[in-house]
């Protein structure tokens, strides 16, 4: 019997459009992340689930009488509540717990400190343990497991009813499954977070999928009825008698306990899920995730496990609930009576599309931290040194020290958390799959600056979609494609004005541009590599036309390749990694060549050899390196000495790919929220008094950028460019009576200076 043939799907509306292929199953997906093979190689090859990627998808929301023991027609109506009633939940002793605590060698150390009255003292003892009760309290409390069971119950209506369906990959569940079963070893979770339901949704899918039930990491921010709520749940919480800086080396009782604490839940081998950056906010590791990390590390070196393994996870939303207000707001506080009113809020309104959570492979922590290989690049010179004396016209980049921009001082734990947390909060990020609202929000935004034809639309769609998947990227729609995209357009009410006749799409308006620029971030993130290339090809370009005047056609441009990299270097330099998703473990150098063969391999460069320097058949021994397009390149490496051996220099030409015109363009405008938010950030530095705390400094900057109609007044990007401008010594942090306060640095208190910052973004910015 011959295999069914795909059918093409006709689309008579459109003469320029004939036939929209299908495009699911025309590419391999890729089954999960694989983990960093640099830093981890052992891991590598350990629990990849290849061989079950047939498996496919499943809906984790909708319970059925498979998740049950029972089968018939009753249990097909009350299955949920059977599941729910099912899963096993572990026995707590509150006061063993508190006992193996006390006796904790952190513990008897940090509550050891001479106070007044004699040593050994009964009073002072059980004053001590107290205390230390009172610290447990705040960390966690006694699961409810009837308060589980009724919520699990009902989350899954919730989840039903908020979005069409969450789907997790039956494959890496799987994977997560037998990791699971590797003996005297915990699975830690890492995340990023784009909503407050990230964390109900994982603890709900670990549970149900029969991973076990989470401890799950809560951030501060709740009041203390939601906060014991939570803990009853299985929420932890940070202890209020931390020091507010998290380096603060001397944490006192508060951090022993949370020590000791931490190593109980590893040695038990219940999940922990760790939260990186703070919900709908800049991509950057936020502190509280940084004392997590460092409980891992100390857990790991007293000794209590012999080994961890991570799992990162990336958690994708057509519409992320919770994440939808105004990102120019500060966050608010999390309440009971506020988590009441959005869940009837869900329950009223219409769905928020798909939501899609992805498992990355799991990797050894302890041969992690044995290989090391992030901290060398985390001590590298910062952007101060290297850039600014580029920006002002003092020198050249010097590649040869370039770093990543990290912390260069502090002690060898310290830079191993921040390691550690970078390197995860990457691979989260790079596992999360596309949205179709995504794909359709990078179009909107910066495909098209004029009316478009729906039928246009829908051929973009599925050309950038390809693009996606060519490259190995997770999406998280499937379907129809007509269906797709009104699916999309029906979630983005701004911009769902279509004239009936002949189905225009008007463009955005100022008002929904910060919104789109959030909603296409995922699109930006998987194509960050091939944007950042595209930006430095414009940069280029730009420096040519004032000699050589504007060519008839951009395929006829040939580049430098050592002038391609260094411009890629630069803009490398100038935007933190963590908003390109880039692996700390590797060196910038090493970054500019990877984007250089992205761009080769998308089809946007050719290398091009002139007809009188292209060599037949030579077979003559070379030196190593000589004439290759790939490699570490230096200043060494000049035009001159390339000219003595006869060897001619390398450069590229212009190409599109097949099929979907003005690509470099579309790649160029990517990036164009994050530069012109910071060219806007360079012109706002003359305006406010110096020196100012730093949240005035924010909401001053926030009012500044909604001033222009074509800006992004996004507070994720507002902080990303203060976060650039302290590493490149731009602005720098005083100690005043008050607190810690922003100042303008010496270089930049004069208008020419940074006039010439402003410049040096502009030339990577697509007007």
């Amino acid at each position: 019997m011959t295999p069914a043939r795909t059918q093409p799907w006709l689309v008579p509306s459109c003469p320029r459009l004939d036939m929209c292929i299908p495009f699911l199953g025309k590419y391999h997906r890729p089954v999960s992340g694989r983990s960093c093979q640099t830093c981890t190689p052992r891991s590598w090859d350990g629990f990849y689930p290849e061989e079950l990627a047939p498996l496919g998808f499943r809906d984790a929301g909708r319970l059925t009488e498979a998740d049950t023991r029972f089968r018939g027609w009753l249990v097909r109506r009350i299955c949920g509540f059977l599941a729910a009633w099912e899963w096993e939940i572990p026995a707590e002793s509150p006061g063993e717990l508190l006992q193996r605590i006390c006796s904790s060698r952190r513990v008897r150390d940090a509550a050891s400190s001479p106070e007044p009255g004699p040593r050994g003292d009964e009073g002072s003892q059980q004053r001590r343990k107290e205390e230390i009760c009172r610290i447990l309290g705040e960390i966690q409390a006694p699961l409810s497991p009837l308060l589980l069971r009724l919520c699990h119950w009902l989350l899954p209506k919730l989840l039903t009813r908020v979005f069409l369906s969450v789907q997790v990959h039956r494959a890496q569940l799987e994977m997560v499954l037998r990791a699971a079963r590797t003996p005297e070893v915990p699975l830690v979770f890492l995340c990023s977070h784009q909503s407050p339901l990230d964390g109900p949704l994982l603890s709900f899918l670990l549970l149900s999928q029969g991973v076990g039930l989470p401890r799950v990491a809560v951030s501060t921010g709740t009041s203390p009825r939601l906060r014991s709520l939570l803990q009853r749940l299985g929420g932890i919480f940070l202890p209020s008698g931390l020091a507010p800086p998290w380096r603060e080396r001397d944490e006192g009782l508060p951090g022993a306990v949370l020590d000791a604490y931490v190593q109980e839940v590893l040695q038990s081998r219940r999940p922990l899920v760790l939260f990186l950056e703070e919900p709908s906010g800049f991509a950057r590791l936020a502190e509280p995730a940084r004392r997590w990390l460092l409980r891992l590390l100390r857990a790991l070196r007293d000794g209590a496990v012999p080994d961890a393994l991570l799992v990162p996870v990336g958690i994708a939303y057509d519409l992320a609930p919770g994440g939808l207000q105004q990102r120019a707001a500060p966050p608010e506080p999390l309440g009971l009576g506020s988590c009441l009113r959005a869940a009837f809020q869900a329950l009223c309104c219409r769905h928020h599309g798909f939501a899609r959570v992805d498992f990355s492979q799991p990797f050894s922590l302890r041969e992690f931290v044995d290989n090391n290989l992030v901290g060398p690049m985390l001590r590298g010179s910062p952007p101060e040194q290297l850039l600014l004396p580029t920006i002002l016209g003092r020198g050249p980049l010097d590649v040869g020290s370039v770093g990543n921009s990290g912390p260069t001082s502090g002690t060898e734990e310290e830079i191993l958390v921040t390691a550690l947390g970078l390197h995860v909060l990457s691979d989260s990020r790079a596992c999360s799959a596309v949205t179709a609202v995504g794909i359709t929000a990078a179009l909107l935004l910066h495909r098209y600056q004029e009316v478009v034809l729906l039928p246009q639309l829908m051929w973009d769609f599925s050309k950038l979609l390809e693009q996606l998947l060519l490259r190995g990227r997770a999406v998280s729609c499937s379907g129809r494609l007509r269906v797709l995209l009104l699916h999309s357009l029906r979630l983005l009410p701004p911009l769902q004005r279509l004239q009936p006749p002949l189905r225009l799409l008007q463009p955005p308006r100022a008002s929904a541009r910060a919104r789109l620029a959030q909603l296409a971030g995922g699109v930006r993130h998987q194509l960050a590599g091939e944007a950042v290339g595209a930006c430095a090809i414009r940069a280029l370009v730009l420096e040519m036309l004032p000699v050589l005047g504007p060519p008839s056609s951009l395929t006829k441009i040939v580049l430098s390749r050592d002038e391609l990299l260094h411009k890629i270097l630069e803009l490398l330099q100038l935007l933190p990694p963590t908003l390109l998703g880039l692996q700390p473990c590797r060196p910038p150098d090493c970054h500019s060549l990877d984007v250089l063969d992205k761009l080769i391999l998308g089809g946007l460069l050719e290398e091009e050899v002139a007809e009188e320097e292209r060599w037949g058949c030579d077979v003559a021994p070379r030196r190593p390196g000589q004439g290759q397009s790939l490699g570490f390149f230096t200043d060494d490496s000049d035009s001159d000495g390339e000219l003595e051996l006869g060897v001619p220099k390398q450069c590229y030409k212009l190409r599109g790919p097949q099929g979907f015109p003005g690509f470099l363009l579309f790649l160029c405008r990517l990036l164009s929220p994050v530069l012109q938010t910071y060219g806007r950030a360079v012109q706002f530095l003359q305006r406010p008094p110096w020196p100012q705390p730093e949240q005035d400094y924010v909401e001053a900057l926030l009012e500044f950028l909604a001033e222009d109609e074509d800006g992004y007044p996004d507070r994720s990007l507002a902080l990303s460019s203060l976060q650039s401008f302290k590493d490149m010594g731009v602005l720098e942090e005083l100690q005043t009576p008050t607190g810690p306060a922003l100042q303008l640095s010496q270089p930049f208190q004069s208008a020419s200076s940074r006039e010439k910052l402003a410049a040096f973004i502009q030339q990577f910015t697509q007007l």
